[in-house]
């Protein structure tokens, strides 16, 4: 096969547009490239300077250029047999089609291969499809980016990298996605099953490297396999050895692994006080700031006590990317450091699984409700299988769509065969807790945490010690996971996945089934699907119907600008139901007792099946109908919960949005104080619960964590120990912090025009001043969008880029990589981006805080807390309000500053910091940086001249 590779740039993407350059790359029989061609297109109307900002083309590059007529006559020789190939090609093949249209040239009817597709199904875990940073990833040389010749070539390149991993796959997994796209009438069908002859056709077929079950090349094996780390060792690595020997041993084989490594005192402290805690039975809040290397301050002393005491330590994050960070960084290099084996161990909540399983089955039956995509996500996955050694989904980059194809292939208790799967001794989720059981140190998240108390402990191996990361969240996740959380698509999604019409579904599927079988209560079962087919439609009409009601309570926003639909919120008082209650309880009670006839039913007759039909097709289908039921079952009751509105203990709201109204339907009964309950689980519980995070203390006090985890009765009995480490950093000499002193203020999440007008002013003179660089955090999303176009239209003429969450598409690490991929860019984020975000190094200059972060005092859980505080006699404001947004605002302010060659600026546009009694907690809570306020007008050169200065 020969291919051509075909960029264009263009004037804009709309047929209206005119072509500007053109690339075509040519890729030989023998996979060389052999030409690349060029050429600049005159396209006879003006180019619009954001395109010349992206490629760098100008006026003057095409003033001379030649005509598409010229162009055209030396480009279509050479897409003479050939297979076109482009990275997103549709874009190119379309104005290809068209160019050739006006300039009296056939259209091209060739194949045609999209790189995206194969980068998707060959490299299912490459994080992102864009070809700059594609490139970067397989360091193919990409010299101008947005450059058809360039862009052509590099997509040339990759496309080679492709076909050589096709090479690499196992004849079975080339077999499969064959197979899968036979029913496609695609080029990409076509490519795959050309390879598959060739491929058939060689004598010596490879079988290394893999495991083959049941048609499947897996890269898994059995996991009964695996064994604890130290079987073979007859006495305990540390007998006699103290913490400080073993330290010794592992800071000497660091400084051998690591030239640069150097001890950090905050660190040492932390060492210490993790294993005091763990060797007296205390609790521990200890707040690390950035820098000081937490992680293995407390994983080292963790390893430490699991392998002496010979008992487990678990470890919980929030955030599945610090889980990440801790598996693919910090584990790795302790394995090496560690003076004996050990093992640690990551598990997560068990929807992040594959059931081998339920994929099979689905790819078997080619059970797709959305062909197009499902095909690609299903091609994804068998190549992922022979990657694959976890099973875990962060691995996969899905796209969009792949989340509902993953909902119906993740692994769940109330659909697992157990013992009883042809799979179990390769599946995931069983793999994952076999090594969880046989580990010292298991790694888990918070959430996970609170799955297994509701589980009765039956998920995590036993524990004494816990140590809690990010422990700033826990409060928050113990909310979401002791109350209720349940949305609209949560009772319809169990609904379609039984049935969705009468041939897709669960039960459609049994259905089928009995239809073949000769038993001879194959019609009483038939019947019975069909009876509860029709309790299913009335079901779902009741649940919409219920859903409208809801959503119909909720007022429209009072701060919601015209036409802007905004999110709405509505509390529900148990002693002050709303008038219509009545009604809709009513159709609650007709749900209840509709699923409950459907459970009774379907539970009955599965059992019958059963115990008559000895089929494991059958068994499988059986399994997984099961499993639908008991979440019916479980949203049914959650349901009635909800509706009854009886516990004083609760606060209830309703949560949508004016776009999808009554889809976009939440219903949450979450636990007004859980503090009891943490006490209850964790401090009363366990031997020893270490709590960190840079920020858990407001000016210098842990009193209002200890308040609010319920560690009170801990602290009175000498129970638990608090500490606050140095930073590392010269805050002093390397951050400033500005805030202009007659900045004009604001009331509510929207700014009026004034105020809109010298932020836009002001924001665009900093990021001139700092080359972009500059990260502008947000309390509102109605105040990002009020900025985000005057903001960008201001700093287009100065070359940088404004990239906001939510305008432009992308999830917070796209958009974060996108900031950090771009010289000179402005990221404007609110709510996700105050956290957990790192743009080390020259990335990231300055850093705007446009309002203080107080949550919106009409949110349900503050309004019900602060209202709990004043029966209590407390001020809620600075009991509850003031504790809350320092944290953020800390949390917010550690962006800037990720190691000690950093250097910024923050500027707080928010004068109350300086005019409210309670400003001061917040700049007191800060770690030291220089603080100056002026008038407006002296911020800019200020802000220039500090940055000029080197620091002392």
């Amino acid at each position: 096969m020969k291919f051509a590779v075909l960029d264009f740039e263009t004037t804009g993407n709309q047929s209206s547009d005119k072509i500007i350059q053109a690339g075509l790359a040519i890729i030989d029989h023998d996979l060389t490239v052999s030409q690349v061609y060029r050429s600049f297109v005159k396209p006879g109307i003006p180019i619009p300077p954001f395109i010349t900002g992206l490629t760098g083309i100008t006026e003057d590059d095409v003033k001379d250029a030649p005509e598409l007529d010229e162009v055209m006559m030396e480009m279509v020789p050479l897409l003479e047999d050939v297979v076109l190939v482009g990275h997103n090609v549709a874009f190119d093949f379309n104005f290809l089609q068209s160019a050739l249209d006006q300039t009296g040239y056939l259209p091209f009817t060739g194949r045609i291969l999209d790189t995206m597709d194969f980068l998707k199904i060959l490299f299912p875990s490459l994080t992102t499809y864009q070809l700059g940073l594609v490139a970067n990833e397989f360091n193919v040389q990409h010299d101008r980016p947005h450059q058809a010749d360039s862009d052509a070539l590099a997509t040339a390149l990759i496309f080679l990298k492709c076909l050589e991993e096709i090479d690499s796959l196992p004849l079975l997994a080339l077999q499969r996605l064959s197979d899968l796209f036979a029913g496609e009438d695609s080029d990409l069908g076509w490519f795959f099953d050309a390879v598959l002859h060739e491929r058939e056709r060689e004598s010596q077929q490879s079988q290394e490297g893999f495991t083959y079950y049941r048609q499947f090349a897996l890269q898994v094996d059995d996991w009964m396999d695996i064994t604890p780390a130290r079987e073979h060792m007859l006495e305990n690595p540390l007998k006699d050895i103290s913490f400080e020997q073993f330290m010794e041993q592992v800071k000497e084989r660091l400084k051998e692994k690591l030239p640069e490594y150097e001890e950090r005192e905050a660190q040492n402290i932390m060492l210490g006080e993790v294993t005091h805690a763990f060797e007296e039975d205390k609790h521990l809040l200890i707040e690390a700031g950035t820098g000081t290397g937490k992680s293995l301050g407390y994983l080292l002393p963790a390893i430490y006590h699991s392998v002496k005491q010979e008992e487990k330590v678990m470890v919980s994050t929030h955030t599945i990317n610090l889980q990440e960070q801790l598996r693919e960084r910090d584990i790795p290099m302790l394995t090496e450091v560690v003076p004996f084996p050990f093992r640690a161990a990551i598990f997560k909540g068990r929807q992040h699984y594959l059931c081998l399983r339920k994929f099979e089955h689905k790819i078997n039956r080619r059970d797709f409700t959305t062909p197009k995509d499902e095909v690609m996500t299903a091609a994804q996955m068998i190549v992922w299988l022979a990657q694959t050694e976890t099973g875990d989904d962060e691995e996969l980059n899905m796209g969009n769509r792949g989340g509902d194809f993953w909902e119906t292939v993740a692994s769940e208790s109330d659909s697992c065969l157990g013992r009883n799967c042809p799979w179990f001794r390769k599946c995931f989720y069983h793999k994952a807790k076999h090594e969880a059981g046989v580990a010292d140190v298991v790694i888990t998240n918070h959430s996970k945490l609170f799955t297994d108390i509701q589980a009765g402990h039956q998920l995590l191996p036993a524990y004494d010690r816990l140590v809690i990361d990010e422990a700033h969240h826990l409060e928050d996740v113990a909310g979401k996971h002791l109350g209720l959380h349940m949305k609209y698509f949560t009772v319809v999604h169990t609904l379609t996945r039984l049935f969705k019409d009468s041939k897709n579904g669960q039960l459609p599927s049994l259905r089928a089934m009995l239809q073949h079988s000769l038993h001879k209560k194959a019609g009483e079962w038939i019947r019975i699907i069909d009876d509860i087919y029709s309790s299913l439609l009335d079901t779902k009409e009741s649940w919409d119907k219920l859903s409208e009601l809801l959503f119909t309570l909720m007022p429209e926003r009072s701060d919601a600008a015209p036409g802007d639909p905004g999110q709405f919120v509505y509390r529900l008082l148990p002693q002050k139901k709303p008038k219509n209650w009545d009604e809709l309880t009513a159709l609650e009670n007709g749900i209840h007792i509709s699923l409950g006839d459907v459970l009774r039913k379907g539970e009955r007759m599965i059992n019958e099946i059963r115990e008559e039909e000895n089929d494991f097709g059958a068994e499988s289908l059986l399994t997984d109908i099961s499993g639908l039921f008991k979440d019916l079952g479980n949203e049914r009751d959650s349901l009635r919960f909800f509706m009854k509105l009886e516990s004083e203990d609760n606060v209830y709201w309703l949560e949508g949005n004016g776009n999808y109204r009554s889809k976009s339907l939440q219903i949450f009964a979450v636990p007004i104080d859980v503090s009891a309950q943490l006490k209850d689980y964790f401090f009363d519980k366990k031997k020893s619960v270490v709590m960190t995070s840079a920020t858990l203390s407001v000016d210098k006090s842990f009193q209002y964590m200890i308040e609010q985890l319920g560690l009170s009765e801990a602290a009175a009995q000498d129970r638990l120990m608090t500490s606050m480490l140095p930073s590392p950093f010269n805050y002093r000499e390397q951050a400033l912090l500005v805030i202009p002193r007659d900045f004009p203020s604001v009331k509510g999440s929207v700014g009026d025009q004034h105020f809109v007008s010298t932020l836009v002013q002001s924001l665009a003179d900093t990021a001139i001043a700092t080359k972009g660089r500059m990260l502008v955090l947000f309390t509102s999303y109605r105040m990002l969008r009020q900025v985000y176009d005057p903001l960008k239209e201001r700093l287009l003429v100065e070359g940088i880029t404004v990239i906001g969450q939510g305008m432009d598409s992308g999830s917070r690490s796209k958009l974060t990589r996108r900031f950090q991929g771009q010289n000179a860019s402005v990221l404007l984020g609110t709510s996700s981006f105050w956290e957990g975000v790192d743009i080390p190094g020259e990335a990231l200059t300055s850093l705007a805080i446009v309002r203080l972060p107080f949550q919106p005092p009409n949110h349900p859980l503050v309004e019900a807390k602060s209202e709990r505080l004043q029966r209590e006699k407390k001020n809620p404001f600075m009991k509850l309000s003031v504790p809350q947004a320092v944290i953020r605002f800390k949390q917010g302010f550690g962006r800037l500053v990720r190691s000690s060659q950093d250097r910024g600026i923050v500027v707080v546009y928010d004068t109350r910091i300086l005019e409210s009694y309670y400003g001061k907690y917040f700049l007191y809570s800060l770690p030291g940086p220089k603080m100056e306020h002026m008038p407006l007008e002296q911020m800019i050169p200020r802000i220039s001249e500090w940055l000029d200065t080197e620091p002392s």
